[in-house]
């Protein structure tokens, strides 16, 4: 009976990113409502801005946890996220996130969670969480057209994406494939992407749903031989929103019933 109402716990570690924080932060909340526990990770200097956006609803199921990087000469705390990271130090912040592995080996230790929610540039995440014995899952903050043209690019070099709507120009596709790569950081960005679905378990998670992108999700699925679930898009929660950010929906609600807004957002 006792395991029956332990909560599940779930440890979500997105990239050092706040566009892709968000994401996962909106992912979190869905099941938090629910009888599941979540430990969202990152390093300090993100977890500062995160934390106000967990309202009192949330506060009891979703925890924040400390991901602490080695200071570097060039990278120091600061800097432990892209938000004003200088565009010459990104690869430096990937092999600080990399030589973070260990500390995270601890966390997993400490918290003893039930699965682990991870990002594509954290190859070393899958590892540490099979370790453990510990499942493992890549969750893509973007709908599946761009990990099916990714992965397409990767495994199937020099042919031609089998869909149409998706395409790039000579010149930006090898500027792409320049970037991918690019082993700066020690590992090529494209051998990161890959293995980290690869070493993950038999399942991926995409921002989005499948009457919208059904046909990019099975080619995701004859590409990486794994499931494709959609959890759609999470939004942020109105409720949250800082001061000043609702003056949008005032304006709305002083306008005439006949007017019509749309607004599409992936």
């Amino acid at each position: 009976m006792d395991d029956m109402q332990r909560p599940i716990k779930i440890l979500m570690l997105p990239w050092l990113a706040h566009g892709h924080i968000s994401p996962f932060l909106e992912l979190e909340k869905r099941p938090s409502t629910r009888n599941f526990h979540i430990y969202l990770c990152s390093t300090p200097v993100n977890l500062s801005s995160i934390k106000p956006k967990i309202s009192e609803k949330y506060s009891s199921s979703i925890e924040l946890v400390e991901l602490h990087l080695p200071s570097l000469p060039d990278l120091p705390p600061h800097y432990h996220t892209t938000k004003g990271l200088p565009p010459q130090l990104m690869n430096t912040l990937k092999v600080a996130s990399d030589m973070s592995s260990p500390g995270f080996c601890d966390i997993v230790k400490s918290l003893v969670p039930d699965l682990l929610i991870h990002e594509f540039l954290q190859l070393w995440a899958a590892e540490v969480a099979k370790s453990h014995g510990l499942p493992s899952v890549v969750f893509f903050s973007v709908g599946a057209g761009t990990p099916s043209f990714m992965f397409h690019m990767v495994k199937n070099t020099g042919s031609k994406f089998p869909f149409e709507a998706i395409y790039l120009h000579d010149y930006k596709l090898a500027k792409i494939i320049k970037v991918a790569d690019d082993s700066a950081a020690r590992v090529k960005d494209k051998d990161r992407v890959l293995q980290s679905v690869e070493r993950s378990s038999n399942l991926i998670l995409l921002k989005t749903f499948r009457k919208l992108d059904g046909k990019y999700m099975d080619y995701l699925l004859s590409l990486m031989g794994k499931k494709v679930v959609t959890v759609g898009p999470p939004v942020e929660d109105p409720s949250n929103m800082e001061d000043g950010d609702n003056s949008i929906i005032e304006w709305l609600d002083k306008r005439e019933i006949a007017y019509y807004f749309c607004v599409i957002c992936f």
